[in-house]
C-alpha cells in the first residue's frame, strides 16, 4: 500500500502575502478522498482579521510510470474571486507548463499529458495565477507550488562492470579477499527499499562466498590447488527491495584465476638414466639431458642440477638449460676406455625458489642415478712425453743417434706405429728418424755458431690406419765444442813514427772467439818463432786477453821500409787448443816532436781522400737514370719512324666507298686503281707502298704471270701467297682487294668498271643479238647511244 500526503497552502491576499502549508490527512489509496484548498488573502494590511480564501486541488504527488490511457489528473485550482461567471482565467507557468502539464483555464483543473519518470526529473516547480479575462489583469498574486514524482521500483540493479577479473594465490586460507563487486540502483534510495541492494552468489560455491551488503568475494574452501584447477567462474546477483520477493535483480560474472606458488617439489620421471660417450669426445661436449618434472610454473619451476656423488664426480659436469629446465651432462676431462669404461653418478634436482610456508610438504629436491658407458674408438698413437728436449755436440759425425721418441697405440689392439719427421719443420733435412724405433739421428753436419736450436716435429702414425696420427715437438740443442780459433776483435791499421824510440807502445790488440767458454776465454798472444828474433817489433801478452806491440829499435826510415807486416799468433786454453795467426800492418810515417803523424809514404792516414759510400751510391744512381733516358729516347725515335706518312680518309686500308646510285661506280676511282686489279699484267713492278716509309728498299718480287685461261681460284691463291711472303705488303689488318674476274669469256667482261680503262665509247648493239632476256638492257644502252649521236 502506498501512503499519500495532502497539504493546505494558505496565502493571504494583498501586500505582503504570506503562505502556509499544512499536511493533509493520510491517504490509504492512490486516489484523492477530498480536495485541498489554497487560500489567497486579498485584504490590505489594515485588515486585522483573516479572510479565508483558497486554491483547491487533489494532490501534490504523482506516481511515475503512469500506465492509464487518459491524462493523469494532478489537481484543481480555484480562487475565492471566482464567482462562477467565467470572468476569471487560470494561468499555469513553470517546469513543463503547457507541454507536460496543462490547465483548464475555466475550471483550474491540472493534468499531466504523458508518463513521468522520476529518474529523469524528480521535482517540478510551477506557478499559478488567476487573471481577469476581460482586462487581463491578475486578480491574485502569482503563487508557486511543487509537484513531486513518487518513485516506484522500475530499475534493476546494474553492476559497474560486465565482467570482473581477479586472481589469488593457490592454497590460500578461507576468507581470503578476492575482489569486491559493486551494483547501483537508479531508484530513489530515500523512498522505500527500491534502491536497497543485496548481493548473493549464484555460481561458484563451495569455493567462494560473497558478503550480502558489501559485495566482497572471499575464498570459502581451504587449500585450493592450482595444479588441480586454475580457473573459476563465479556469478554474483544483486537484488533490490532488500532481497525480498518481487525485487528486481542483475548479475555479473567474476573470472578468478589461482596463481602459482611453489608447493610442488621436482620429481624425476625415472630413477636411472643410461648414456653412452665415445672416449674421443672433447671437453665441454654434451653427453645427454635429464629433466625433473615440476608441476609449478615460472620461477617456482626453476631447477638447479648438481652431481652430488659418484665415481665420475670430477670427470663430468652438469648445467641447467634455463629455457627447458633440463640438466645437460657434459665431459670435463678426457675419457679413456682402456682405463675406465663405466661411470655411475648421482644427480640431484633442487628448486631454486623455495616457499617456507610449504616446507611441511617435504624436501623440494629429488635425485636420480646416471650411468655413463664409455665407448672405445680408434685413437691415434700417444707419445710418452708431451715434448722432447735433446742435446747433441756440434762435431758429432753424420748418422749419429741423438735421442729416441716413443709412441704407442692406446687401443687394446696395440697396432704398430711408424715414425717420420715433418719436413715443414726441417726444410734442410738436417735430421732423420728411424721409422721403426723412433731414434733421431743427424744427416748433415751441425754448427752451433750458425744455429743453436733446432725445433722439429715428429709424426707417429698407425701402420694399419695412417690417418690415425699424432705429433710431438722435439727441441734439439747443439752443444759447443772448441772448433773455432780466436781472432782479432777488429781490423787493426797502425803506424810507427820515424823518430820513435825503442820499447815504445804503438798498438794494443784484443781477440774474440765464436765458441762458448763456461769458465771464460783465456787468450795468449805471441810472435811466430821464425820471426821473433828478427822482427823490428816485440809483442807483450798482458794476460788479460790483450797484448801490446812495442818498438824494438830507435828510429825508422820510411824510404827503406814504408810498411811492416807483423804476424801475431793467438791461442785459446780450451780443448783442443785452437790458434790462428793474424797480421798487423804497421806503416812508417813522419811525425812531429810530440808524436803526432804528419804524413805517410802512400797517403795520409788521418785525412783520407777516398769517396764515401753515399757519394758512390749517388754517382751510380745518376748513371742509371742517364742510361734509362737514352734507351727511352731511342725507343721513341724508332717508333716515330714506323708511323704512316698518309693519315687521311683516303687511306685504302680503312676506306669505305658507298654507292647509293645504280651504275655510277665507274666514276669513283680515287681510292685505288680498279683496272690494275682487274688486269694483273698492268701492275707496276716498281710501285711501292704509300702509307709508310720503307726502312729498307727491297726489290719487289715479280709474280708469275697468270695466263688468260687460268682459273680465278688459282689467281687469288697466288696473290694471297705473294702478300704473305712480301715484306713490303700492308699489315695483317689492311684491305687487300682481289677484283680479277678471269679471261676467256666470249662476251668478255660485263662490268661497268671496265670503262675505267677504256678511252673510247663502247658499242652495245650486240646485246640485241642475245635474245629476249637482254632486250631491256639493249634498249637501255641503245637509247644512250642515240642520245650521244643526237
Amino acid at each position: 500500500m502506498r501512503t499519500y500526503h495532502c497539504f493546505w497552502l494558505l496565502l493571504w491576499a494583498g501586500q505582503p502575502h504570506q503562505s502556509f502549508l499544512t499536511p493533509s490527512p493520510k491517504r490509504t489509496s492512490g486516489f484523492p478522498e477530498k480536495e485541498k484548498v489554497l487560500v489567497l488573502s486579498g485584504n490590505s494590511r489594515r485588515d486585522l482579521h483573516r479572510s479565508k480564501r483558497s486554491w483547491m486541488w487533489n494532490q501534490f504527488f504523482l506516481l511515475e510510470e503512469y500506465t492509464g490511457t487518459d491524462y493523469q489528473y494532478v489537481g484543481k485550482l480555484h480562487s475565492d474571486q471566482d464567482k462562477g461567471d467565467g470572468s476569471l482565467k487560470y494561468i499555469l507557468s513553470g517546469d513543463g507548463a503547457g507541454d507536460l502539464f496543462i490547465i483548464n483555464e475555466n475550471t483550474g483543473d491540472i493534468q499531466a499529458t504523458r508518463r513521468l519518470d522520476r529518474e529523469e526529473k524528480p521535482v517540478y516547480i510551477l506557478r499559478a495565477q488567476a487573471v481577469n479575462r476581460r482586462t487581463g489583469r491578475p486578480v491574485e498574486p502569482e503563487s508557486e507550488f511543487i509537484i513531486k514524482i513518487h518513485d516506484i521500483n522500475d530499475n534493476e540493479p546494474m553492476f559497474t562492470k560486465d565482467v570482473y577479473n581477479a586472481s589469488i594465490p593457490e592454497m590460500s586460507d578461507v576468507g581470503t579477499f578476492v575482489v569486491q563487486v559493486t551494483a547501483t540502483d537508479a531508484d530513489d534510495p530515500t523512498y522505500g527499499n527500491s534502491a536497497k541492494v543485496v548481493y548473493s552468489i549464484l555460481q561458484g560455491q563451495p569455493y567462494f562466498s560473497v558478503e550480502s551488503e558489501t559485495g566482497i568475494i572471499k575464498t570459502a574452501l581451504l587449500n585450493m590447488d592450482r595444479e588441480n584447477r586454475e580457473q573459476y567462474q563465479v556469478v554474483i546477483q544483486a537484488k533490490d527491495m532488500g532481497g525480498q520477493m518481487g525485487g528486481l535483480s542483475g548479475t555479473t560474472t567474476v573470472n578468478i584465476t589461482l596463481t602459482d606458488v611453489n608447493d610442488n617439489p621436482p620429481r624425476f620421471p625415472q630413477s636411472t638414466y643410461q648414456f653412452r660417450a665415445p672416449e674421443s669426445m672433447p671437453s665441454d661436449s654434451p653427453i645427454g639431458r635429464i629433466k625433473a618434472n615440476d608441476a609449478d610454473v615460472d620461477e617456482n619451476a626453476e631447477i638447479e642440477y648438481s652431481i652430488t656423488e659418484g665415481d665420475g664426480y670430477d670427470m663430468f659436469g652438469i648445467t641447467t638449460d634455463k629455457d627447458t629446465q633440463e640438466g645437460i651432462i657434459t665431459v670435463k676431462k678426457a675419457l679413456d676406455f682402456e682405463n675406465k669404461n663405466l661411470y655411475i653418478l648421482k644427480v640431484e634436482a633442487t628448486n631454486t625458489h623455495v616457499d617456507p610456508r610449504f616446507l611441511y610438504l617435504g624436501p623440494f629436491k629429488d635425485s636420480a642415478t646416471v650411468r655413463i658407458q664409455v665407448e672405445d674408438v680408434d685413437e691415434p698413437p700417444v707419445f710418452s712425453r708431451p715434448a722432447y728436449i735433446m742435446e747433441v755436440k756440434e762435431d758429432v759425425p753424420i748418422n749419429s743417434v741423438i735421442g729416441t721418441v716413443t709412441a704407442q697405440d692406446p687401443d687394446a689392439a696395440k697396432n704398430p706405429v711408424k715414425y717420420s719427421v715433418d719436413r715443414h719443420t726441417d726444410m734442410d733435412r738436417v735430421f732423420n728418424i728411424n721409422s721403426g724405433n723412433g731414434s733421431i739421428f743427424t744427416s748433415k753436419p751441425l754448427d752451433r755458431e750458425t744455429l743453436l736450436w733446432h725445433n722439429i716435429t715428429v709424426i707417429a702414425a698407425e701402420i694399419n690406419n695412417p690417418k690415425q696420427s699424432s705429433r710431438v715437438p722435439v727441441f734439439i740443442k747443439v752443444l759447443d765444442v772448441n772448433d773455432n780459433a780466436p781472432e782479432f776483435a777488429m781490423f787493426y791499421e797502425t803506424f810507427v813514427c820515424e823518430n820513435a824510440k825503442a820499447e815504445q807502445l804503438i798498438q794494443t790488440l784484443s781477440a774474440v772467439d765464436k765458441d762458448d767458454s763456461y769458465s771464460g776465454h783465456q787468450f795468449s798472444f805471441s810472435l811466430p818463432p821464425e820471426t821473433a828474433s828478427s822482427s823490428n817489433f816485440t809483442l807483450q801478452d798482458n794476460r788479460d786477453n790483450t797484448a801490446g806491440i812495442f818498438t824494438r829499435k830507435t828510429r825508422y826510415n820510411r824510404n827503406e821500409m814504408s810498411t811492416y807486416f807483423l804476424p801475431v799468433v793467438i791461442s785459446d786454453n780450451d780443448y783442443p787448443i785452437q790458434s790462428s795467426t793474424e797480421t798487423v800492418a804497421i806503416r812508417v810515417c813522419a811525425c812531429d816532436h810530440r808524436g803526432k803523424m804528419l804524413s805517410c809514404n802512400a797517403e795520409a792516414l788521418v785525412h783520407p781522400t777516398g769517396l764515401s759510400t753515399g757519394a758512390l751510391i749517388a754517382i751510380l744512381l745518376c748513371i742509371i737514370i742517364l742510361l734509362v733516358t737514352v734507351v727511352l729516347f731511342a725507343a721513341l725515335r724508332r717508333q716515330r719512324k714506323k708511323e704512316p706518312l698518309i693519315i687521311s680518309k683516303e687511306d685504302i686500308r680503312d676506306n669505305i666507298v658507298s654507292y647509293n646510285d645504280e651504275g655510277g661506280g665507274e666514276e669513283d676511282t680515287q681510292a685505288f686503281d680498279i683496272g690494275t686489279l682487274r688486269n694483273p699484267e698492268a701492275i707496276d713492278d716498281n710501285k711501292l707502298r704509300r702509307d709508310i716509309v720503307p726502312e729498307t728498299l727491297f726489290m719487289p718480287r715479280r709474280t708469275a704471270t697468270v695466263r688468260d685461261n687460268a682459273d680465278v681460284r688459282d689467281f687469288i691463291n697466288q696473290r694471297l701467297k705473294d702478300n704473305d711472303t712480301d715484306p713490303t705488303a700492308p699489315p695483317y689488318d689492311s684491305l687487300a682487294t682481289y677484283a680479277y674476274e678471269g679471261n676467256g669469256s666470249v662476251a668478255e667482261s660485263l662490268s661497268s668498271l671496265e670503262s675505267v680503262t677504256t678511252e673510247g665509247d663502247q658499242d652495245y648493239d650486240y646485246l640485241s643479238d642475245w635474245g629476249p632476256r637482254f632486250k631491256k638492257l639493249a634498249d637501255m644502252y641503245g637509247a644512250m647511244d642515240s642520245d650521244k649521236d643526237s
